[in-house]
């Protein structure tokens, strides 16, 4: 068995864990069930895929992140790590083979969602493989008390039943000491054992700004602050209106979310990795499993929802190590606007019923039916069709998804796929008897492997180029070889995916309890309160105050946030007062001297502060004027 600094040098690269890698997995490969609090970019999936790879058997990891989960997949990959993720949109036989892969083939990651491991097929599935740990990424959704609460991450601990000497090792950045509590308690560790790093970032500037006018203060952040930066904001159009800002006020900037095309998102956010785009100016959909280490500044023109959300997306300046700024601009209105927007992500019971009656409806599922079933969904074309506002669909969706009725992913690109169906020899004499297609069939055989094993990714352009034909061509090839069950194709989607997680119940057995919505909502309001209390905070210290949040009550004061340094001044302006006024007092008890004459005899170097005392001391009537000169009273 290799040891884990030799496997973590040999794909990775790295000559030294960070700090408390080492003692998780070690950990881990004593088999204890342990949460690892790791702060964003501490290197969490390191705690999981070093013991993996250093243990016989597969390593299963539970993510609630499709684009999470395909990027951790792709790295692994590109390592010659082999790793699988089941996602929303696969066909059951592309499922079926990744499954069989990781129970008699060679993979060692199989990435799922909590969702997925409800299913019968998965459970009966993990019972033929040989699991050698769960890893539960962003734990914090095991917690009804957690800020992002997911139903099915409950259900984690049926499948330790069959499995019971497999360690569990649940991870996340953003837990207060209740939700610490609850996740290894929903997970049901035998023992509690934390390992945590702590949240303080002694590199990053905390910064709140009371500003009317955004745009420019933001202009003078880039003027003062070199290299890369984010800016954060809450809407789609924002993004687009502050990129074409920021641009056409001479600096690079770019914008993302969520409703581009994956590979236009993949292609931005890659320039902005590169530094051939400064600034990036997105929604929270930017940002998970981005390790740009070079970040000198985080921005929010928006009020975040909680402060789990503002600590991930602050915590993505200064990875490496060098001061970088956590900068948060917000008005009154902000203030109102977050109030306004809380309270709406809580339509009326009965709207959100009405919601679910529209969903069985709309995909013609029966009650008792669609359990596992999953559809692409357009909410703008559902809200239409049985006129309902987007907005509160939205919450509804949200909402439903949390009491365990549906899942509804982000818009993902799955990659066009094939797998051939015929066997070679069969697949020979349906070339010799269809000369039309034999051409294609053998480029296709040339261009990639494994094509008779299991399903491949496959590139439509690329094959139109080396065809020398159309690419819309290669389409009607590939849909007409399908049809005659020569190959199974399954063209790329890019659509948002909603998943019944429950058969369909009738609208009276669609049970949401008034207490349970009325906790949820107060949570909810908790932490919007938290968010205000920061924002508005004018004593203490930035960082003390998130540090508390998150169980860190005994923290020392930063020293560089905005109150820090205020309150840093007015010291410094208080004891250069004290001082100052003492001399003014001794140089005027006997004599009377002329301004110029006081500024000389003090021989102090910042005249326009000695300057302002006089002033104030003129004011407040403690010196006197005789003759043009002044004496003390």
């Amino acid at each position: 068995m290799q040891e884990p600094l030799e496997v973590l040098k040999s794909y990775w690269g790295y000559a030294s864990f960070r700090p408390q890698q080492e003692e998780i997995i070690n950990a881990v490969l004593e088999g204890k069930d342990t949460l690892a609090l790791l702060p964003t970019g501490g290197g969490k999936s390191i705690c999981f895929q070093v013991p993996g790879l250093v243990m016989e058997g597969v390593t299963l990891v539970i993510s609630p992140l499709i684009a999470l989960m395909k990027d951790q997949v792709e790295n692994l990959q590109k390592r010659n790590i082999p790793a699988q993720a089941i996602v929303s949109g696969m066909h059951p036989r592309e499922i079926d083979i990744a499954l069989d892969n990781c129970a008699y083939g060679n993979i060692k990651f199989l990435y799922v969602s909590p969702e997925r491991l409800t299913t019968e097929l998965m459970r009966e599935r993990l019972k033929k493989m040989k699991v050698n740990l769960i890893a539960v990424d962003e734990a914090h959704c095991v917690s009804q008390w957690g800020y992002d609460f997911r139903p099915p991450y409950l259900r984690i601990a049926e499948i330790r039943e069959w499995m019971p000497q497999v360690p569990v090792l649940a991870l996340t950045a953003s837990a207060t000491p209740d939700v610490v509590e609850d996740i290894q308690d929903k997970l049901e560790f035998p023992r509690a054992h934390v390992i945590r790093q702590s949240f303080a970032r002694p590199n990053l500037t905390y910064v709140v700004q009371e500003e009317e006018d955004k745009s420019q203060r933001l202009l003078r952040v880039l003027q003062r602050l070199p290299g890369s930066g984010i800016v954060y904001v809450r809407s789609r159009k924002k993004t687009e209106e502050t990129a074409l800002f920021i641009n056409r006020n001479g600096v690079k900037a770019d914008f993302y979310h969520a409703g581009l095309d994956t590979r236009v998102r993949a292609q931005k956010q890659k320039n902005w990795i590169d530094n051939r785009c400064r600034i990036i100016v997105a929604t929270n959909a930017f940002g998970m499993g981005i390790d740009k280490p070079d970040v000198r500044f985080v921005l929010h023109l928006d009020l975040p929802d909680s402060p789990e959300a503002y600590f991930q997306e602050a915590g993505r300046g200064g990875r490496d190590g060098e001061r970088s700024y956590a900068i948060l601009l917000c008005t009154p209105s902000d203030i109102l606007d977050l109030r306004e927007r809380t309270l709406s992500g809580f339509p009326e019971i009965d709207f959100i019923k009405r919601v679910y009656l529209a969903l069985g409806n709309y995909y013609q599922q029966a009650t008792g039916g669609g359990l596992g079933r999953t559809f692409d969904f357009d909410l703008a074309d559902f809200a239409s069709r049985y006129d309902l506002r987007p907005r509160q669909v939205f919450h509804s969706l949200r909402f439903l998804e949390k009491e365990g009725y549906i899942a509804v992913s982000e818009a993902l690109h799955l990659p066009a796929r094939l797998l051939f169906l015929m066997g070679k020899n069969e697949l020979y004499r349906y070339q010799v008897a269809n000369k039309t297609t034999d051409a294609f069939i053998k480029l296709l055989l040339r261009s990639y492997s494994g094509v008779f094993d299991q399903y491949t990714k496959i590139n439509e352009t690329d094959l139109a180029r080396r065809a020398d034909i159309d690419r819309s061509k290669v389409g009607q090839l590939l849909r007409f070889l399908h049809k005659q069950k020569v190959i199974s194709y399954l063209p790329r989607n890019h659509q948002p995916q909603l998943t019944f997680t429950r058969d369909r119940v009738a609208p009276d057995r669609l049970v949401i309890t008034r207490e349970h919505y009325a906790e949820r909502k107060r949570i909810t309001l908790e932490r919007m309160s938290a968010v205000i209390h920061y924002a508005k905070a004018q004593q203490g210290c930035r960082s003390q105050l998130l540090l508390a949040y998150f169980g860190e009550p005994q923290s020392l004061p930063c020293g560089l946030c905005d109150i820090c340094l205020e309150r840093k001044k007015q010291e410094r302006n208080s004891e250069f007062s004290q001082k100052a006024t003492q001399s003014i007092q001794q140089l005027l008890g006997e004599t009377a001297l002329s301004i110029e004459e006081i500024l000389e005899q003090l021989n102090i170097n910042d005249r326009e502060r000695v300057l302002g005392l006089i002033r104030q001391l003129i004011d407040d009537q403690v010196l006197v004027e005789n003759n043009g000169k002044w004496r003390w009273r």
